[in-house]
């Protein structure tokens, strides 16, 4: 320990060890569960010990209590009760407080945060008709409303993004709807803090610009998202190829934008003369002024710290560098928040920066970086002397290679140089962005993979356009919003336009790959090698077998060639939680796999934009964390969209070998499965039972020829699975009168699991129905307190009256029942919230569930 204090000390990054040992001990406490005496006491010790030590152990000694105060660290700030409001999903409550964050506008929806009590906020939903000025609420004000309260819950499935928690760390506990067409009650009075207001105030003022500025949608909502951070405009299809190609991050607001508007803003106060601290001190105050009007992101907030850090260092002549300013802007906020340590944009951020200090500076070092320097003032030649010797080499044939041009063109020998040097200038800038993209894509593979399943290839040469493109294009768009100026705007927004088209045009020929979570030891054997690679970069040695080591795992990473893990000899019926909807996983005892329906959002009258993708945002994420890279058969019971809606993605990201519909499929779903080659199956209950994957596969309906005018729940394709002596019978949302006709025709009903039809609703699962099936095992896919009341309690009541085993979604999160042919087995997300995984779940090791 101390040799590796040693060794960071003479890399002149002595805070980057330290953050270590913090890091440690977040997780140490989260994995022990310290109290705040159980993790002071050594801290304590240690340090004493550290007083009276020799020069070796001391160092040791203060690592051991860094460790410990981490631990402590995350103690003290360990999240106690929620607060509670004493009201049902459905009850109307009147709420009274101070509005915390302004109206913000959406087509057909408004939304404000309204703060109860102290560090107890609700969201606020307000649906909108177009002909209906809305009522714009701002900061400070004090309202009453009256609404209906939840509290916010998350997809309860393994993979899932902890939406309550994301929320809570915002200190929101509950989301409160308003009935259409009601308004807010103004209260008298102010609250909230004046400086605040006025914050808010610059805010809405320059969104508002924005809006005069850009008359299209599109461009409007893209420059509010960049510039000020508002992605309430925003549409998911919009960014979409940005993802895909790596290059979202340019888009969205985080610490690149502080960057670009500090170097700007730096670079005219230096030119008016200003000295070089006052100049870093009104930029960095610049810098807390925009995180503050953007709404203090953290990427943008922990920029502008990182920022104010670099000035304290310049103001006692300290030089900046990368690892160790990002180490001494880590350890500010992690001791301050170690939640901070489980957010995937922290993460992100600070992965970003390390790959840049530890990567790519090294290789840019050892490579242009020299010969950039040596670009400056060309003609020079008495410079030549205080240079390396093959940077005076580089600068002397560039001299003679300007020379003969000027024997060629009979052109001054000075144009000539600057010319070659401008030329090679702009060949290293291409080289230097390609390394550092590099960089970039190696050193956020990891999480890259774990949070959103794909790393992109296209980004090496799309980073090198789009993020010039963007980076010049938000001062630009700043100069727009102070001046009012159409030409700057026009001019910001056709640059946006060019990287869209140059997203667009990457994403033609990026893989359509998408990687399921890595396991637990890849994941540490790729970081591992990471370190491995910085350490040998800055030593300037050892850095080929270590870039080959990093190559290696990073193919392995994208391959993965191991089988997913799937149960041996089982039959495997897992109800996912997609809310109100539908999506089954069967996996058959020869480990093929079945996805039946994929969720999706159920829309009446007027629909409105939702970004939420069912397939893509809480199917697929539980696939690729149990491992699952491809699908054999994919179903789809019916066209509605509860069922069918998330079913794009899932064809899309899992490529079937079939996919099997029901009468009247959705006609968007059979021309996504044409273009990309997925064969269509039509089975109907004249097909003959045969053997699938060790089990038995009837089909139970549509009858043949059925195909109503308008489709409906009784489309459904109505499936019994056989595996020794149990059987599975899942019904999608059949109702009563589909349930007689099968009775009627004499179809074999009896089963030892039931997925109940219709989410539970009273118009399936008839009293005589469920006599002919007889399940001891009942599964409901429902939504949380959902506006239908499914599952209905009469249904429940028969269910119990035949002392069936009810597994509900709304109540367990994700249910899994098996069979091995002999007899059942049955578990619940919700039972086991924090059960262990063979695949690495990261945000699980940093966030583990109480």
């Amino acid at each position: 320990m101390a040799a590796a204090a040693d060794f960071i000390r003479e890399m002149s990054d002595p805070l980057v060890l330290p953050l270590a040992a913090v890091v440690s001990g977040i997780l140490l406490g989260r994995a022990l569960s310290f109290s705040n005496f159980e993790a002071g006491w050594p801290v304590a010790v240690f340090l004493m010990l550290a007083l009276l030590a020799t020069r070796r152990l001391r160092r040791g000694c203060v690592l051991l209590a860094l460790i410990f105060i981490g631990a402590w660290a995350d103690a003290w700030h360990r999240p106690g009760a929620r607060p509670t409001i004493d009201a049902g999903a459905r009850e109307t409550v009147v709420l009274a407080g101070c509005v915390v964050q302004p109206s913000l506008l959406s087509p057909g929806r408004q939304q404000f945060t309204l703060e109860l009590e102290s560090d107890a906020r609700a969201r606020v939903s307000l649906p909108l008709d177009d002909d209906v000025r809305p009522q714009r609420l701002e900061y400070g004000q004090r309202v009453e409303i009256e609404a209906r309260v939840r509290m916010p819950r998350n997809f309860n499935n393994p993979g899932s993004f902890d939406y309550a928690g994301y929320l809570a760390r915002q200190k929101i506990y509950w989301t409160a709807s308003m009935t259409r067409g009601s308004v807010a009650r103004v209260l008298p009075g102010r609250c909230g803090w004046r400086a605040m207001a006025a914050i808010f105030a610059l805010r809405g003022a320059a969104l508002d610009r924005i809006e005069r500025l850009y008359a299209d949608p599109y461009t409007s909502g893209m420059m509010e998202a960049m510039l000020i951070g508002e992605t309430s405009q925003l549409q998911k299809i919009w960014t979409e190829n940005f993802r895909r190609t790596g290059t979202f991050h340019a888009l969205v607001i985080s610490g690149a934008h502080v960057a670009v508007l500090a170097g700007v803003l730096l670079f005219f106060l230096r030119i008016c003369s200003l000295g070089e601290i006052p100049a870093l001190a009104l930029t960095a105050s610049a810098a807390w002024l925009y995180a503050l009007v953007s709404g203090f992101s953290p990427p943008v907030a922990r920029a502008a710290g990182g920022f104010t850090l670099y000035l304290i260092a310049r103001f006692f002549f300290r030089r900046g560098r990368v690892l160790n300013l990002l180490a001494a802007v880590a350890l500010v906020y992690l001791l301050s928040d170690p939640g901070e340590m489980g957010d995937a944009s922290f993460q992100l951020s600070f992965l970003c920066v390390g790959a840049l200090g530890g990567l790519a500076a090294p290789l840019l070092e050892a490579t242009t970086a020299p010969f950039a320097r040596g670009l400056r003032e060309i003609g020079n030649s008495e410079a030549d002397a205080y240079l390396e010797p093959k940077v005076a080499q580089f600068r002397v044939e560039l001299r003679l290679a300007a020379e003969t041009m000027e024997a060629w063109l009979r052109v001054p020998v000075k144009w000539c140089a600057e010319g070659i040097a401008l030329a090679v200038r702009a060949g290293i800038f291409v080289y230097e962005m390609a390394l550092v993209s590099l960089a970039i894509q190696i050193g956020l593979a990891l999480p890259m993979a774990v949070y959103f399943h794909r790393i992109s290839f296209t980004g090496l040469t799309a980073n090198v356009i789009i993020v010039p493109l963007l980076e010049a294009a938000v001062p630009i768009g700043f100069l727009a919003i102070f001046t009012g100026w159409h030409v700057p705007a026009a001019f910001a927004g056709w640059l946006l336009k060019i990287a869209a088209r140059t997203a667009d045009w990457h994403a033609r020929w990026e893989p359509g790959w998408r990687i399921s979570n890595p396991p637990l030891w890849l994941g540490l054997a790729f970081a591992g090698s990471l370190i491995l690679l910085a350490v040998a970069l800055r030593r300037r040695r050892g850095g080929v077998p270590g870039g080959v080591l990093v190559a290696g795992l990073f193919a392995v990473i994208i391959w993965q060639p191991w089988t997913a893990p799937r149960a041996s000899h089982l039959l495997e019926l897992t109800a996912i939680d997609v809310g109100q909807g539908d999506s089954l996983l069967v996996i058959f005892p020869e480990g093929q796999s079945m996805v039946i329906d994929g969720g999706g959002v159920l829309q009446f009258g007027r629909m409105r934009r939702v970004n939420l993708d069912t397939g893509e945002d809480v199917v697929s994420p539980y696939l690729w964390s149990r491992g699952i890279r491809r699908i054999d058969i994919v179903v789809a019971t019916h066209a509605h969209e509860d069922h069918s809606g998330g079913l794009g993605a899932l064809l899309e990201n899992f490529r079937p070998r079939e996919l099997w519909v029901g009468a009247n499929p959705s006609a968007q779903l059979l021309r996504r499965a044409e273009v990309l080659g997925i064969p269509v199956r039509r089975p109907n209950s004249s097909a003959a039972a045969y053997k699938y994957g060790g089990a038995r596969v009837e089909v139970l309906s549509p009858p043949p020829g059925f195909s109503p005018a308008k489709a409906g729940n009784n489309d459904s394709l109505a499936l019994r699975i056989t595996y020794g002596v149990d059987s599975f019978l899942l019904t999608g949302d059949l109702e009563s009168p589909m349930e007689r006709l099968l009775m009627a025709e004499g179809k074999p009903l009896h089963a030892e699991v039931l997925k109940v039809g219709h989410h539970g609703s009273k118009t399936s699962t008839s009293a005589e129905f469920l006599a002919q099936v007889a399940p001891e095992v009942a599964v409901i896919s429902a939504g949380f307190a959902n506006s239908f009341g499914h599952p209905h309690p009469t249904v429940l009541g028969r269910l119990e009256q035949r002392h069936a085993a009810i597994l509900r979604t709304d109540q367990d999160g994700l249910v899994t029942v098996r069979s091995d042919g002999h007899k059942l087995s049955f578990d619940s997300m919700l039972w086991h919230p924090a059960a262990a995984s063979s695949v690495f779940n990261w945000a699980l090791a940093m966030n583990p569930a109480p």
